[in-house]
């Protein structure tokens, strides 16, 4: 029998019910509704959308929630694309479970920036009683606890998660525990819960096997053994076999719902590729790290020998001389590399340091200014991170910086003050996944990665449901440079501005994009011949249909 339990003014009623007095019309009302609930036996309404009366859910977040208690008994993957609100999703299956009287205890992983938002959601939102976890006691003396899957798998806290019993677990950002040899899914695998949802907007990345261990995660057997499943429906590590007999059993535990299908309205996306020609002295250091690059990568193939160094390099250049030194350091500690290949990097470090000007920064300054309104910059790298921020504060503009390696309450800090005092946000990666950010509709990719999820998911910070104004996206792309090429390749070839992410097949993984664009930059002579290459790959990569579905938003 289900029972209003966990709803505050409900559950006080029902305790006083023996003694209420006759005359309280409106306590008798509530009574003889959470009666009427009480013996309901289907979930085909949500019961707590009648107790949330200032919130209102789109229809797609409602069916998915219905489709979760109903037909997938509370154990579901949720990836709806970037910005379509799967931690409101979240939000109401809790809530549909604890007015039910279904679930009392509830833990919610997140990464440790994401911890305040999703308490505050599931506070204002869903009047849910959750709290962030602080100390050793949090996690018996409260009932619904939201807390970060870094500390709560080390001890002591682990051992304390793992001798609780809960009745659901949400893991958001759930990608992370795409590998059954980490501790991250040994973890959750080992938590004892009744029902559990796993978040995220890219269940696939680089391998069809991270598809596996998800959702064995949430149902062992569904996809048979590692072995069956490999046999089954992987031609090669990033092609599948069987499709449709593959789409049919991930259907039964996955809902991903697209933008184009739930017929949503959202903000014009603008976005402009900005040219920028380097100074002389930018452009002969990036010809000298070019040109080395090419010789060392023919090299170290012929030997054996990770390329990684050389790939990174090539990247950072293209983003400032800042992040190339920090590698050509790095570089020159290797006890691998000769005496004639040490002096080469040196003599390419000191002409970094002797660049003047910096014609990326410079733009991006006149721009802020210009924008006169709060801006997003994207750098992959710390160190131009750190650049940009120096050089934007001596220019008189207020920013801060968001980043990997901050913890919880510094990230919760930079959000706060970028919304309430700085006009800019300077962001790596980290920056790119889970916050929300609607306040701001400008973004600036001062460099770009290799990889189109990437790009929407910096993007889907602040074009993402709740957004009221039109999108600003500016990408930079240095002329004469490899950029140049990803920029008109990204933004032309394949549109990916324009592109919902679901319509990339996500199972052949764009993973598999980023490294062919490495090796085709790596293997070519000439811009004739990366240009040809580039274009070949484009449309190679053509959008289409992805595995999980096409229109239908329980398509999984």
């Amino acid at each position: 029998m289900y029972t209003y339990q966990h709803h505050d003014d409900l559950r006080r009623l029902l305790a006083e019910r023996g003694n209420m007095p006759v005359g309280k019309w409106s306590l008798f009302q509530l009574a003889y509704q959470a009666e009427r609930q009480s013996l309901s036996q289907t979930f085909d309404e949500l019961t707590c959308l009648s107790v949330l009366p200032g919130f209102v859910p789109f229809e797609h977040q409602v069916q998915t929630a219905r489709r979760v208690i109903n037909e997938l008994h509370g154990r579901a993957l949720l990836a709806d694309e970037v910005g379509l609100g799967k931690t409101i999703e979240a939000g109401l299956i809790l809530k549909e479970y604890l007015v039910r009287g279904l679930v009392k205890r509830a833990l919610i992983l997140v990464p440790a920036s994401l911890v305040l938002q999703w308490t505050r959601e599931l506070n204002e939102k869903f009047s849910i009683p959750a709290f962030a976890q602080r100390n050793e006691w949090s996690w018996t003396n409260y009932d619904v606890v939201v807390a970060s899957i870094d500390t709560t798998k080390r001890e002591p806290h682990r051992s304390t998660v793992l001798e609780q019993e809960y009745d659901l677990v949400i893991v958001d950002e759930a990608h992370k525990l795409k590998n059954q040899k980490t501790r991250n899914w040994q973890f959750i695998n080992q938590v004892r819960k009744k029902y559990l949802l796993l978040v995220t907007a890219t269940p696939v990345q680089n391998d069809m096997r991270e598809l596996y261990n998800l959702i064995h995660l949430l149902r062992p057997g569904q996809l048979g053994t590692q072995e069956t499943f490999a046999s089954n429906y992987i031609e090669k590590k990033r092609s599948p076999k069987n499709p449709q007999a593959l789409r049919t059993a991930v259907h039964e535990i996955m809902i991903r719902n697209q933008r184009q299908a739930a017929q949503l309205e959202f903000t014009e996306r603008i976005v402009e590729a900005i040219p920028l020609s380097l100074s002389k002295e930018e452009a002969g250091l990036y010809d000298a790290v070019t040109h080395f690059i090419r010789d060392e990568y023919t090299r170290r193939k012929e030997a054996h020998r990770s390329v990684l160094s050389l790939v990174t390099l090539q990247r950072e250049i293209c983003s400032s001389s800042y992040a190339a030194m920090c590698t050509l350091e790095t570089m020159m500690k290797d006890k691998r590399i000769s005496v004639e290949e040490k002096m080469t990097l040196q003599e390419i470090y000191h002409q970094a340091e002797a660049v003047p000007t910096y014609t990326k920064v410079g733009r991006v300054i006149d721009m802020v200014k210009n924008i006169n309104d709060k801006v997003i910059i994207f750098t992959e790298y710390r160190a131009t991170q750190d650049f940009l921020l120096y050089m934007l504060q001596q220019s008189g503009i207020k920013a801060v910086l968001y980043r990997g390696g901050y913890k919880r309450g510094k990230k919760d800090w930079m959000k706060d003050l970028f919304e309430h005092k700085a006009q800019v946000l300077i962001a790596t990666e980290a920056g790119g996944e889970g916050i929300n950010l609607q306040f701001c509709n400008q973004v600036i990719n001062f460099d770009l990665p290799w990889n189109p999820m990437r790009i929407e998911q910096r993007i889907g910070r602040v074009h993402r449901l709740g957004q009221t104004r039109p999108v600003y996206i500016y990408n930079f792309a240095t002329m004469g440079t490899i950029e140049e090429h990803i920029v008109m390749l990204l933004q032309d070839k394949i549109r990916m501005f324009e592109l919902i992410i679901g319509e990339l097949d996500v199972i052949l993984g764009p993973k598999t994009f980023e490294n062919d664009v490495m090796t085709t930059f790596m293997e070519s002579q000439s811009d004739v011949e990366i240009k040809a290459r580039l274009s070949a790959l484009a449309k190679r990569v053509q959008p289409k249909p992805v595995l999980m579905g096409e229109n239908s938003m329980h398509d999984a």
